[in-house]
This record gives C-alpha cells, structure tokens and sequence, in this order.
C-alpha cells in the first residue's frame, strides 16, 4: 500500500512464507519501495522479471530474505489513481511468469482497487457524517455551581448519524437546566430535526424558566405548527434548590425517554422512574407530568439515550441493570473521565448512537452557594432577563 502521496510505500502485507521464512525475517523492517519495487511505483505498469537478481534496477535482499527468483508486479489502481501494488515471485511449477499469468492478476489488482476505494470512500462519508454530527451538538457553557460533562458517540455502523442529543445551560433564575433526546431514525433528515429542536427547546427553557412539563408541552405546540419534525423522546429537568432553601431537587419532565439515573454518595445507584408522558410529536395535546426528587449533595445525575442500553437479544431492563452496575463505582470520579468509562464499556451492542450528559450537585448547600437575598423556589441565584 502507498501513503497518501503515492510516492513511497506505507504498508507491506505479505502471504505465502512459511513460519520459518517469517523467523529469519525477524528483525528486518518491510522494504522501504527502492529496487523493482521502487520501478513498479515509479511506473505503474505490470512488470515481469525472469531473474531478479540480474535485473539492472535490482537492489538485493536483505540477509535472511527467502530465495525469490522470478517476480509479477501490477499496479493497484482504479481510474488512474493508484492505492498500491501487489507482487507475486516464483511459480510453483518454477517457470517465468507468462502473460496468461499477468491478465489474471491485472485483474485481481483491479478488484482490489474497487475495494479499497470503496473502504476509502465509505471512510470520508462516515468521518464527514460524525463530524456533521458533531457540529450540531453544544460544548457546554460554564454552569457553575454545578458541574457538568457530556460525550457523543456515533454508531458502529459508518456514515450512521442519528437524532441523539445533549443539552445543558445556567438559567436566568440560577437552575441548571438539563436535557437528552432522542429524534426517531438515523439518516440526516433526523440529525437536521435534532439540531431544530434543540435550540427551541433551548430558547423556550431559557425564556421561560418553568415547569419542565409546561416547556415540553410548548415545545410540542411549537413544533407542530411550524415542522415536520419526527417523533422524538426527551428528557427535561432543572436542578435547583429546593424549596426550603437548604438541599437540592430535581424537578424533570418526561416525553417518552428513560430515567435518568442518581448516583449519591454511599449509595445505591437509582432510576428515577416515573410517568414518562407521550414522546413529542404524538398528541400536542397532552401534558406531561412534573415529578420532583431531592437530591443529596455532590449527587451525580446521568442522562442518557437508548443507544447506550439497548441489544436485540436482551430486553432493555437488563442493559439498564447493567448500566447502574458499571456506574456505581465511578460516581466519584470526573465527570468527563465517568461519561468516557460507561461510553467505553457501554451495555449497548453499538448498533446506535449514544448521547450522555453528567451533572453534579453541588456538595455545599444552597446557602452557602448563593446569597441569602436571593434565595427561594424558583429563585436560586441574581440572575435576571431585565438589561
């Protein structure tokens, strides 16, 4: 195989050599495309050679090198670019290789050609697909006092984007505003609806500071007055203080999408199962409940999409069993080091992509994160929309 320049060789794969051949050839580093080898890249036309050795661009083998006597190179090449060259030495029966010999491996190397532009191919589409992908996905913002890390990983499958999503942003009353989705399908008409319902989302949340449930159902309305956006599952919450003003709740909002799952400090992980409502584009209609959980200090929170849990041969239950089982040791640890762990070792078989976001509460109570003055439900922190 030639680098990228296709002056000089990146790879040598060879086969037929035995396993004492290889021995002797331990420690001797892959030809370096000088000597015949050198004649091939410099002009890819099929070469036949009676006697290497007597060849006047011959440059000799190294010691240990196995005897090779004859030699048949082509060109690997498709519609005049060239990926490579495939060499042959020494025939069985030990004639010369004859022109019979040099049409069929012509058009070997032109079938490997094919599929290794293909490979080539099939690579840019699937690096540009992750990379678009990747673009339409947030860095997070500060969202100090809280901390927070989130990771994509695309499908196994190349050129497999999908509608998976991960959002989180400081709110103008001090909560942490939290989100994961999920746009049904996986081609660019989802990944393009994942982008447009993400920022609406963003701007209602930002704007209106409410109820989870109240956002999701205006962003339902929205979306179905002006798009044509596919199904989708979402998860809204906000971390905020509770209502007493000396812990921390979360107060989430479900449109079809699996719990998020707690890990406190000395304890269990846990899902916060509850009423999941309608996924988003089913029935504008219908609210989705509210639900509200305290939350230990220095509590970790992890959303997630299904691309993380799911296996065909399993039910979904157990790739959540196993989830909770990878996270329990690692709630301690940074959040962008557990979102890496759990992507790496992920319970899923690959088949989807996978969004995940992690957010810590802060281990100091409301009190001492936030001035007195400001404290209170729904009024967490100075912020304000007023100029």
């Amino acid at each position: 195989m030639l680098n990228e320049d296709g002056t000089e060789l990146a790879e040598f794969l060879t086969v037929g050599l035995t396993d004492r051949e290889r021995a002797d050839l331990a420690g001797v580093g892959p030809p370096h495309g000088r000597g015949l080898l050198g004649t091939l890249i410099r002009h890819p036309e099929p070469l036949r050679v009676d006697d290497i050795r007597a060849h006047p661009h011959s440059a000799g083998f190294p010691p240990g090198h196995p005897p090779m006597r004859t030699l048949l190179g082509v060109a690997v090449s498709v519609r005049g670019e060239t990926y490579g060259d495939l060499y042959l030495s020494d025939r069985l029966d030990g004639r010369p290789f004859d022109a019979h010999d040099q049409d069929i491996v012509v058009a070997l190397a032109g079938a490997a050609g094919v599929a290794i532009e293909n490979a080539r191919l099939f690579e840019q589409v699937r690096a540009g697909a992750e990379q678009f992908q990747r673009l339409l996905l947030p860095r997070l913002p500060g969202l100090r006092p809280y901390e927070g890390a989130a990771v994509y990983r695309p499908a196994a499958r190349p050129a497999h984007v999908g509608g998976d999503w991960y959002d989180a942003v400081l709110l103008p009353d001090g909560a942490c505003g939290a989100v994961i989705g999920d746009v049904v399908g996986h081609d660019l008409r989802a990944a393009a609806a994942m982008a447009q319902t993400r920022n609406m989302l963003r701007a209602l949340l930002y704007d209106r500071c409410g109820p989870p449930g109240a956002v999701l159902t205006a962003l339902d309305h929205t979306l179905h007055a002006i798009t044509d956006t596919p199904v989708t599952t979402v998860c809204l919450a906000r971390v905020q203080p509770a209502g007493d003003g000396d812990g921390w709740e979360l107060c989430w909002s479900s449109a079809g999408h699996l719990p998020p799952l707690l890990l406190a400090p000395g304890d269990h992980p846990r899902y916060l199962d509850a009423e999941p409502g309608l996924p988003l584009g089913v029935d504008p209609h219908r609210p989705r409940p509210d639900h509200t959980s305290p939350l230990p200090p220095g509590a970790v929170l992890l959303f997630f999409t299904d691309g993380l849990v799911e296996h065909p041969r399993h039910p979904i239950d157990r790739g959540l069993d196993a989830l909770a089982a990878l996270a329990a040791p690692l709630g301690g640890r940074p959040l962008d080091e557990l979102c890496r762990a759990l992507c790496a070792a992920r319970p899923g078989d690959g088949h989807d992509d996978v969004a995940m976001l992690a957010l810590r509460v802060p281990t100091a109570p409301p009190s001492r994160v936030y001035p007195a003055e400001s404290r209170g439900p729904g009024k967490a922190g100075t912020r304000s929309r007023e100029p």
